[in-house]
Parts: structure tokens; C-alpha cells; sequence
């Protein structure tokens, strides 16, 4: 890896993008090499705008918000520096490319033993460490010009304010995990100080003698949302267009705002949601039978939805039943299968009257579940510790996910990069037999060309896919936005299409996390680039209720109870607004689209749901308004039922796709 780029990259996209000009600080985090401040295996991540683990419970910290607090300090040439939370010892390698002095206290021995070697090997002569309480400063080397405090704290700690100079200013993360400011101090007298709020933010805990306990509950909340959530949560009351339920005819009255696209996106927040999919199947009914839409494509593998498109257009499903591996619940569910019961007898009705069919397609790439099983299977013949390496990344690095300690446990060793190329041929093998299994005699050339476009791209995307991370996730929404773009090349000029998906792929990235803080894309962003007006996202939410997920990737299905929506979320808003479910047109209403355009918390919950760290795995920051075209709500959601494999002596199949 050429991490000399890799730094610059984040500079630019990652510091300056985000809105930072000090030239001290980008020179500074241009000359630090980052990769030397993480554990070894975590070189690959050094440069993600992420926090990662270093043990004992703590964080190095994601560059941007480094950088933020930097800047905000104000530092000079001539400054004496006291930095709590020495953790890795990066912030401080960065402030003392900029100022005199850098004196910095850890109460994790350890830590500060490994930030002492850090900077000995980099030559770094101007930095002194401690171990001790942080909330109590370092009175022997004050006054301080600058603080800066790398945890949060209930409130601003006494003896860090009474350490700094006149002038010094002190910048400190203040208030429960989950409402958290930023703030700056300045001392302007001997007994006078300035405050100022600098946003919002998630730390860690400062854990001392004036601050936080060692039991400080850092991952739940359950504060109720503040007043100035008010005005925009009023909004969405105004604006809600509620309906008592999706098949009455006022929903479809609602979804007729849609007709005119060429492209409609279906989300949802959680993939185990049975609301999700009964409202987007309501959706597809609608507008096929009166709209011509005749396109369905969902977020799942070519072959398995080849298989579908040829039962629902009276073809015998082949040896081997359709999404059968993990998570098989995703599509083999009773909503699901219900709906595509009505796809089938909708053609057969059209077939009846010499009209073309609906047609059925996956958008995802390279049999994806299938060659992650294919992988873990491999690993766990070769080594068991490193398949649970594997586990762990494909459950792990998701779009949203922010969960240090989860992130970091998945650290590649050398047994990991080894099996690659072995790993490689297998999915390659398996991908070719897929594609040949899938092979229709009705659809020769569109089965043909997609066959040649995955195993032309299959090699690259593999060896990206086995490590995971920001490059896989492009790698397979561009692909998906390719399809859908071949898909209506292939059906000519009338063809519409509906897509069912994440909301982490049919939402804009690019007002979200995800591209700010990994320079990651999604589907819906590229369809509204290249189709324009022709494009609508609707996103789909929930406060609270029950949800369908595993603990792990590969784990069993579990119903487990949805943790209900953080404050100061967007799901907490609409939950405020006291209406069970709705649509927001955020196109239609300029003050409503005003309003959600603040980076606020969504919620994200794919395959996985780990309730008991709800904010770190489940949330990341969007503009709602900007992400999506419409928005669709239910207060109380409940679980998918799936379709459970029954066999009798002889063997027959299994009731998917054909209902219970």
C-alpha cells in the first residue's frame, strides 16, 4: 500500500473537504504517518475517516475530528500543549509538528508505554508522557496556551480550566455518549472564561476523579429529545401524509407521485422487517398494473433471481432451490413469496392476452453470499481462527458501522493473506458454475452478456471482496447501477424498472457518512446521476418493534426486539410527530426539505442487529431531505416470517417460492 498517497487522499477528502484550512494542521497530518499509531494488521484502515480500537477500551480517534479539535485550539509556534488521552499518541505526534511543547497524560499504562516508543522511533524529542488522571491535569508543567481533551467529560473539569494561561484555550468533548458538544473554552480574566459550542460529537468517556466512572454506560441512551428538535419534528406532523393502511386506496393515491420515473427505489432500514416488504410489494402492484412499470430488480444474486424470472414466467425451477444460503430469510419469507405468487399469476394474465410479462432480475454481483460461504467454508478446513477473522469482516464493515471495538477486532494476519489466491479460484470456480446453472433458453444473449460482464470483473472484485471495506462496497453498488442501466438498454425505450434495496444503496451516499467519512458511492446516487429527473429514492423507517437478524454473518435468524430510535435521530423525530404511519414528499414541501437537511442520526440495520451497541453499529449521520425523494414511516414494525424447509420421506422441495 502506498501510504504517502493514501495520506494525502485523506487530507483532501477527509480534512480539507470537511472544512478545514489550517495549514499548520494539514501540513502536520500530511508529515505523521498514521499507520505507525494503529496496531499491526490495521495498516489498511489507518487512512479511513474512522476511529479505531487500540485496546483497553479506547479509540485512536477518526483524522477529521483530530484535525476539528487541532484547529480549534488555535496552536502556535511557541505554545505548551497539554493533551488528555494520550491513547495511540497520534494527536499528539500531530500537535507537536506544530507547537513548542507537547505534554500528554494516559491513565492506561500500557498506552503510554507504546505512545513513549512511537515517538522515540520517530524521533519525536518534544513530547513528555505520564500516566494519571487526566480530568486532573498536570499542575506541575502548567500554564497551558491549549488543552485539548481526547474524551468526554459530564462537565468541564475544574483544574483543566484553572491550568490554563490568559488566553489559553481549552477544547473538550462535554455531556452523556449520546449527546455530546464540542466545546472551547478561552480564559479572558484570572477567574473569567469564554464558552463556545462547537457541534456535536462521540467520544469515548474521560474516566477520572472529576468526570465519568469506570462503569460509564457509553452505548445507550435514553434522554428524551431536546427542545430544538422541535420546530423540524413539528414540520413532519404538518406534512405527514398519513394512510390507515397499504391497500386502501388512499396509499395508492400516494404512490402515484412515482408514475412518471423510470426508476423507482424501494428501500428499508432493516433487511428482517415484515412492514418493509408488504409496503414494497404494495408499491410494485401498484404501478405495475397501472403504470407500466414491468422491471422488478432486487438486491440479490443474478442466478438465484434467474431462477424466479423462470418460475413466474411458467418454467420448472432446476435441481438446487433459490436463496438458499445465508441470510436465507432476506427473500425465502412469506411477504416475499406472497408477492411474487401475484408477479406469476399477473403474467399468466398477460400471457392470456398475447402481453409481455413482468420481468425478474438480481442486481448483485458475483453470487456474493454464495462466495462468502465459499470462503468461510475454505478457511474453516485451512484455519478456524482465521475463518473467524473472515466472520467477523463480512459482519462488520458496513456502510455505517462505527463500532471501534467491533471494527478493529477483525486484524488480517498473514494466514488470512495466504489462503487469497486459493480463496480466489474457488469463488471464480463457483461463480462460472452459477452463471451456467442459470443459463435460459428464452434469454441466451442478456444471460450471455452478463456472464461475460461478471467473469470479466470477477477476478478484480473477488481479491477486493476477500478484504473487504470501502473499494468492495463501490465495486458492487457500481456494478448494480450497471445492470439496472443494461437491463433498460435490453428492454428498449418503454422499459421501467423497481428496485428493492438497502437504504444504504438506494439513498444519495453522497449526503451521507458514507461518503464523507469512506468516500463510498450507492446505487441510488448513480441512478439519479445518469437517469436525472427519471429517478425517485424512497427510504423506509421505524421507531421501534421487532425485527428479523442474525448475531453474526452466518448466524441463525433471530427475532429480537428493535431498541427504540436515539434521541436526536431523524427516526426520533418522526416517532415525535405521533402519527403511525406516513409518506413525506421531501421534493414537494421546500420548508419540509429545509428542515431535514441537517446532518442528523439514521438508523441502518442489514443482516446483522447488535442492540447492545445500537449507536456505534446501527447509526451514521445523513440529510435525510437529500438522500431520499420521499420517505415512508411506520412507529411499530414487526418481523419477517420465513419459510421454514418442510421435506417428506421422499424428498420433496421446499415450499419457496411456492407459499405455505
Amino acid at each position: 500500500m502506498d501510504m504517502t498517497r493514501k495520506r494525502d487522499h485523506m487530507v483532501e477528502h477527509h480534512v480539507i473537504r470537511r472544512g478545514i484550512h489550517d495549514r499548520s494542521v494539514t501540513r502536520a497530518m500530511r508529515m505523521v504517518p498514521r499507520e505507525k499509531f494503529v496496531d499491526p494488521g490495521f495498516e489498511e484502515f489507518a487512512y479511513e475517516d474512522a476511529p479505531l480500537s487500540i485496546g483497553e477500551g479506547q479509540t485512536i480517534s477518526q483524522p477529521s475530528i483530530v484535525a476539528l479539535m487541532i484547529e480549534k485550539a488555535a496552536l502556535d509556534t511557541e505554545d505548551r500543549v497539554l493533551e488528555v488521552g494520550t491513547g495511540s499518541g497520534y494527536a499528539s505526534a500531530l500537535i507537536s509538528r506544530i507547537a513548542r511543547h507537547v505534554y500528554s497524560i494516559e491513565r492506561h499504562e500500557r498506552l503510554a508505554l507504546q505512545a513513549r516508543e512511537r515517538f522515540e522511533k520517530l524521533g519525536y524529542r518534544n513530547i513528555d508522557v505520564r500516566v494519571g488522571d487526566g480530568s486532573k491535569g498536570w499542575a506541575k508543567a502548567a500554564p497551558f496556551d491549549a488543552i485539548i481533551v481526547s474524551a468526554g467529560a459530564p462537565e468541564v473539569p475544574a483544574a483543566l480550566k484553572e491550568q490554563l494561561d490568559l488566553g489559553g484555550r481549552l477544547v473538550i468533548p462535554v455531556g452523556r455518549s449520546d449527546e455530546q458538544r464540542l466545546k472551547r473554552i478561552t480564559r479572558t480574566g484570572a477567574a473569567s472564561f469564554e464558552e463556545e459550542d462547537l457541534g456535536g460529537v462521540l467520544f469515548v468517556p474521560l474516566i477520572g476523579e472529576d468526570a465519568w466512572t469506570a462503569a460509564h454506560p457509553m452505548y445507550t441512551a435514553t434522554a428524551r429529545s431536546s427542545p430544538k428538535e422541535e420546530i423540524p419534528c413539528k414540520m413532519i406532523s404538518a406534512a405527514a401524509e398519513e394512510f390507515s393502511s397499504i391497500e386502501d386506496k388512499s396509499f395508492a393515491t400516494l404512490v402515484d407521485r412515482f408514475a412518471d420515473s423510470r426508476i423507482v427505489l424501494l428501500g428499508e432500514s432493516s433487511h428482517g422487517t415484515a412492514e418493509f416488504y408488504e409496503t414494497r410489494a404494495a408499491i410494485s402492484r401498484h404501478l405495475i398494473a397501472h403504470h407500466g412499470f414491468n422491471l422488478i430488480a432486487v438486491e440479490a444474486d443474478w442466478p438465484d433471481a434467474a431462477a424466479i424470472d423462470r418460475w413466474i414466467n411458467g418454467q420448472r425451477l432446476k435441481d438446487g432451490q433459490p436463496f438458499s444460503r445465508f441470510p436465507r430469510w432476506m427473500w425465502r419469507n412469506l411477504e416475499f413469496s406472497r408477492f411474487i405468487g401475484w408477479i406469476k399469476e399477473e403474467n399468466e394474465r398477460r400471457k392470456a392476452l398475447h402481453g409481455d410479462p413482468v420481468r425478474f432480475y438480481g442486481l448483485d454481483l458475483y453470487n456474493m453470499s454464495g462466495s462468502i460461504r465459499s470462503v468461510l467454508d475454505y478457511l474453516e478446513n485451512v484455519s478456524p481462527e482465521t475463518a473467524k477473522t473472515a466472520r467477523e469482516r463480512y459482519g462488520c464493515l458496513s456502510p455505517w458501522q462505527s463500532d471501534p471495538a467491533t471494527y478493529g477486532r477483525a486484524v488480517l494476519t498473514e494466514a488470512y493473506r495466504s489462503c487469497e489466491d486459493a480463496v480466489l479460484k474457488q469463488c471464480i470456480e463457483l461463480l462460472a458454475r452459477s452463471l451456467n446453472d442459470a443459463a435460459s433458453e428464452n434469454d441466451d444473449f442478456l444471460n450471455a452478456v452478463q456472464s461475460a460482464r461478471l467473469l470479466a470483473a470477477a477476478e478484480r472484485y473477488y481479491r477486493v471482496m476477500y478484504y473487504g471495506g470501502a473499494e468492495a462496497w463501490n465495486l458492487r453498488d457500481t456494478y448494480m447501477a450497471d445492470t439496472v442501466e443494461h437491463l433498460l438498454d435490453f428492454h428498449g425505450a418503454a422499459a421501467k424498472i423497481i428496485i428493492w434495496a438497502h437504504n444504504s444503496h438506494i439513498g444519495d451516499a453522497r449526503y451521507t457518512d458514507m461518503a464523507a467519512a469512506r468516500d463510498e458511492l450507492s446505487l441510488g446516487q448513480l441512478c439519479r446521476q445518469r437517469f436525472a429527473e427519471t429517478t425517485s429514492l424512497v427510504g423506509l423507517g421505524t421507531h421501534c418493534g421487532e425485527v428479523l437478524a442474525a448475531d453474526d454473518w452466518d448466524g441463525p435468524a433471530e427475532r429480537k426486539q428493535l431498541n427504540p430510535s436515539l434521541p436526536q435521530s431523524y427516526e426520533r423525530l418522526c416517532h415525535d410527530a405521533a402519527k403511525p404511519q406516513f409518506l413525506l414528499d421531501l421534493k414537494a414541501d421546500e420548508d419540509l426539505h429545509a428542515s431535514l437537511v441537517e446532518q442528523r442520526l439514521q438508523r441502518f440495520v442489514g443482516v446483522i442487529y447488535r442492540p447492545d451497541s445500537e449507536r456505534l453499529s446501527h447509526y451514521m449521520s445523513t440529510s435525510l431531505s437529500r438522500q431520499y425523494d420521499a420517505f415512508i414511516w411506520f412507529d411499530e414494525t414487526h418481523a419477517l416470517s420465513p419459510l421454514v424447509a418442510t421435506q417428506s420421506g421422499r424428498g420433496d422441495q421446499e415450499t419457496f417460492p411456492f407459499g405455505l
